[in-house]
């Protein structure tokens, strides 16, 4: 068997070169290096980025305008239920007494007719007369007024008048007195007379007023000064009718009257 010698790459292509002419199996090739040219403007992002930022950006403005729409309806709203607060404020019924007004009311006072069975002096004081005066009670009352000085006892005797039954009973110079007689005054108390009680009212029965309900304390409390507030009110018109704020006294036959107008009543 022969050997094959084999020879290594480098001296086989030495030989190569060395017995040929291998400058004709290659050629130059020229290159021609591409121009290259920036452009004149580089788009920074992708148009769809771009595209989803501004859309990132114009949501929170956009919130912000329906959050501003929301504010701006509410404030409609705000302004709407004020206009209509107003409208119902405007329709809301008059107030209603408190109860410092209350203590005002001519209802506190249980003011009834009586007869004065018999008038005298005062035992002790010139200027007060003492009346025994039947409210239909079974008994009489004893009253101490101060109209000595305007009325004789005769002209108080058998005479209606009207009287404040619910006051405190008490004391006047020593003598016990259950009752206020109600008499109207002029301006300088020079003339004083009892209220005029018309002919067929009854004995016991109360004085009412037109628009004005309750009921009477059955004591009034000097401590509340109730009568001292209410006597303000009462006072005679113009044609001599007496009255609570304008509101004549009145009973099963008519008002109470007086022959002194325009006076005050207590």
């Amino acid at each position: 068997m022969s050997q094959l010698r084999l020879e290594p790459p480098t001296f086989w292509l030495m030989g190569l070169l060395s017995t040929h002419d291998l400058g004709e199996l290659f050629k130059w090739i020229e290159l021609e290096k591409p121009t290259f040219n920036l452009p004149s403007w580089v788009e920074s992002e992708p148009s769809s980025k771009k595209a989803e930022s501004d859309t990132k950006k114009a949501a929170p403005n956009a919130k912000a305008g329906a959050d501003m729409g929301k504010k701006s309806d509410v404030s409609k709203k705000q302004a709407t239920g004020n206009a209509e607060a107003a409208t119902e404020k405007n329709k809301l019924p008059e107030k209603v007494p408190d109860n410092k007004d209350a203590e005002l009311s001519v209802t506190l006072l249980k003011i009834q007719i009586g007869l004065i069975r018999k008038a005298s002096k005062h035992p002790s004081a010139d200027s007060l007369l003492v009346e025994e005066i039947d409210v239909g009670e079974g008994k009489v009352r004893q009253v101490v007024s101060g109209l000595a000085k305007y009325c004789s006892p005769d002209d108080l005797t058998n005479r209606l008048v009207a009287l404040i039954t619910n006051v405190k009973p008490g004391k006047l110079r020593d003598v016990v007195s259950e009752g206020l007689v109600l008499c109207a005054s002029n301006a300088d108390h020079t003339a004083v007379e009892p209220l005029i009680v018309p002919e067929g009212a009854k004995i016991g029965e109360c004085v009412t007023f037109a628009g004005y309900e309750g009921k009477p304390e059955d004591v009034l409390n000097p401590k509340k000064k109730q009568l001292d507030k209410i006597t303000p009110n009462l006072f005679t018109d113009d044609k001599g009718v007496a009255t609570f704020k304008g509101v004549p006294f009145m009973t099963s036959a008519g008002p109470c009257t007086s022959s002194i107008p325009n006076g005050s009543v207590k």
